[in-house]
């Protein structure tokens, strides 16, 4: 259940020993001296870049090291390269661009400061966010919970996005489709993700109008992109307080590989921090993981990627929602998935993606019944880009994914369902610049599925305009579909897909420091599956609207850094089981996050801390004649994060302590009621509660080979 928690060692610590950012910045001028505005400044094969503003300066940050390409871009202008060898020393350059003869002059504004694609629509977030976020203790999810469109499920631990439910958020690494990214577990015991957040360069959390290269997601895309060839040898030790790992990454220039093992038990844990279950096996998991790339040419590279993970438990559960009767319930998950691709420049000039990825996933659930799933999926896609000129940009792909589901359930006797699915997709995509201020994307997206036996044709469009420095407006629409969840499809797969439409509106401002955000939204559910029928039809429907504000200040507060996000979510609908249409249980229409970061030089000392509020969730309580009319309790947490670094027999050992909800807020996340009234007809609820009232976790994780040098850290690295 805490497999994650591991992941914190291999990441966290090399990342504060190797990480330090150094700051390439400067101008940009013409050959005859005029400050150029809006030139696309970037490192090639990073995500680092900036835009020159209207002095023509630039300035960005990266933890890049070794020798890259800087490249500068403007329409009107021949393109400049120019090689680099980053030291750790800060760089700063006055650049001068030669015009193109022959060509328009034009004012553009491009990537870095708009972009009317996921990466600029989305919230971006680094790895070091992600471990340094209180509250998330080092899960993907649980950092991204604090952004805005989110909603906290505490009894799943999983991403729910604008008033869709869990399986409509898509997990994607490299582009390539996670069937399963999160650990087995039950209900009402969270689950995290199943990676860490260091595998990954760029982590991009769509809260909906996504491009059409991706689908089969009715809300949101959560789209990993995972790191380059690792240029350094390292050895990892962790001894955590609910278990431990070692870990190992060679480097030969052009290639890497990385090797590391976790094992996690917690039951020494729960002897010391009173918990709210009954168990007889605590959760108990064990993980590996191979990671192998290598560089084929210049522009080539080739990446693996595999896991395997274990894990499983056994407590005793609630009869019926009665508190007071239990039964054993024991849970057993193995997962498997591997990871490959390769991209390269072909044809002189378009660019190749090519990859494949295999899901294994068994899950095995032991009560007064036996439940075994086995899902598998296996997916092949490719893209090819090609930039025609500054203002017209093509990308166009395939996909294909084989997915078989096969349950078993017995209870006195047996029910089995199996299904199989060969999913086909293809999409094409334009980029479209009208003018220096406005860029569109327009794309189309083709879908089948063998299940269903339909197809569909989703088209989506994205536009930005560019209002003053470092200020835009954006709009983004869009048809999305969803092959409906296996489990409500055990009686009938003669259905079709699930739809959802999207329309978003989003005012963006962004100087140096400042992130000020505010976008509003309307989505338009339709052809839900109902299942209060015989069998299952597409006659659900609903709606979710919104308004969602983030506000991030790197700036004001020396070595500080903090972000504040709210979302107001209004969302009903009328599908599955609901007999009227109502409000989600999984849906809160007030969440609102605080965020804090702070590196204390004397201390060497990394401070976080999260406080979290959520408005009460809807219910559905038996003695009310509202359908989900009643609401649990607010819900608040505030959360604690150190991370204090020094050197044990000179080597680089960080010492890392995270508690969530410090103050010990009572968090209700739903009742229970038994299947039928007491003696004076009353149905008495209990409440669904967290494990435990508070979780600490202590780590101790040591780098060999490596030495912390004294006030090293700076405020880049939060």
């Amino acid at each position: 259940m805490k497999k994650g928690l591991l992941s914190v060692v291999f990441g966290l610590f090399c990342l504060l020993a190797h990480a330090q950012s150094i700051t390439i910045k400067g101008s940009v001028k013409s050959s005859t001296g005029e400050s150029i505005i809006g030139a696309n400044i970037v490192l090639l094969g990073t995500y680092d870049g900036a835009s020159s503003d209207l002095d023509g300066q630039f300035s960005f940050s990266t933890e890049e090291k070794g020798k890259r390409v800087l490249q500068i871009t403007y329409i009107g202008f021949d393109t400049l390269s120019m090689p680099l060898d980053l030291n750790g020393q800060n760089l700063e350059f006055n650049l001068k661009l030669k015009e193109t003869v022959n060509e328009l002059n034009a004012v553009t504004i491009v990537a870095g400061v708009f972009e009317a694609s996921d990466t600029k629509k989305s919230v971006v977030l680094k790895s070091v966010d992600i471990a340094l976020t209180a509250g998330a203790v080092a899960d993907i999810t649980g950092a991204m919970l604090t952004l805005p469109g989110t909603v906290r499920n505490q009894e799943s631990g999983q991403l729910l996005v604008r008033g869709g439910s869990a399986y409509e958020t898509r997990t994607l690494i490299d582009g390539l489709y996670v069937q399963n990214a999160y650990n087995s577990t039950t209900g009402n015991l969270p689950a995290r993700n199943r990676f860490s957040p260091f595998m990954f360069k760029g982590m991009m959390f769509s809260s909906g109008g996504y491009s059409a290269e991706y689908g089969q997601a009715l809300s949101s895309a959560l789209i990993l992109n995972s790191s380059d060839v690792a240029t350094q040898n390292t050895t990892g030790i962790q001894l955590l307080s609910v278990g431990g790992g070692l870990s190992q990454q060679k480097s030969w220039g052009k290639s890497s590989l990385s090797a590391s093992g976790t094992y996690s038990n917690l039951s020494p844990y729960f002897k010391l921090i009173k918990q709210n279950f009954e168990w007889k096996q605590a959760p108990e998991s064990g993980n590996v993981e191979l990671n192998f790339k290598t560089k084929t040419s210049s522009t080539g590279i080739f990446k693996f990627y595999a896991t395997g993970l274990s894990n499983g438990f056994n407590m005793n559960v609630a009869v019926d929602g009665d508190e007071k009767q239990k039964m054993p319930l024991k849970l057993s998950g193995e997962n498997l998935y591997l990871n490959t691709s390769y991209r390269d420049v072909v044809f002189k000039d378009w660019a190749l993606f090519v990859g494949s990825a295999y899901t294994w996933n068994r899950d095995k659930i032991r009560q007064n019944f036996e439940l075994n799933t086995l899902q598998q999926s296996a997916q092949t896609r490719f893209t090819l880009t090609k930039s025609y000129s500054e203002a017209v940009k093509l990308k166009f792909g395939a996909e294909h994914i084989w997915s078989v589901f096969d349950e078993n359930y017995t209870s006195g006797e047996t029910f089995k369902t199996l299904h199989k699915d060969n999913y086909l997709a293809t999409f094409a995509e334009a980029d479209l610049k009208f003018s220096g201020k406005w860029l569109a994307r327009v794309g189309v997206r083709a879908e089948h599925s063998s299940l269903l036996g339909r197809g569909n044709v989703a088209p989506r469009l994205s536009t930005a305009y560019i209002l003053g420095k470092g200020e835009q407006l954006a709009f983004s629409f869009g048809q999305f579909y969803q092959t409906p969840e296996h489990a409500q499809m055990r009686r009938s797969t003669a259905v079709g897909f699930e739809q959802a439409d999207h329309y978003i509106l989003t005012y963006q401002k962004q100087v140096e420091g400042y992130v000020f955000r505010v976008e509003g939204y309307y989505k338009n559910y339709h052809k839900l599956l109902k299942t209060t029928a015989e069998l299952p039809q597409n006659t659900g429907y609903g709606y979710a609207r919104g308004i969602d504000l983030f506000w991030r200040d790197s700036k004001s507060i020396k070595n500080g850094d903090y972000y504040v996000s709210y979302s107001f979510l209004d969302t009903e609908r009328n599908y599955r089981d609901f007999p009227v249409q109502a409000m989600p249980y999984f849906a809160a229409k007030h969440n609102f996050a605080v965020v804090y970061k702070h590196w204390i030089h004397e201390l060497n000392t990394m401070l976080s801390t999260t406080y979290a509020f959520q408005s009460g969730r809807p219910y559905n309580d038996p003695n009310s004649s509202v359908f989900n009319g009643s609401r649990t309790p607010i819900f608040q947490d505030l959360s604690v994060t150190l991370s204090y670094i020094t050197n044990f027999k000179d080597n680089f050992t960080v010492i890392y302590l995270a508690a969530n909800n410090v103050p010990g807020f009572r968090q209700v996340s739903g009742y229970r009621f038994p299947s039928s009234p007491n003696a004076e007809g009353y149905f008495q609820g209990s409440p669904i509660l967290p494990p435990a009232k508070r979780f600490i976790f202590l780590g101790l994780i040591m780098t060999i080979g490596e030495k912390f040098v004294k006030n090293q850290g700076n405020n880049d690295d939060i």
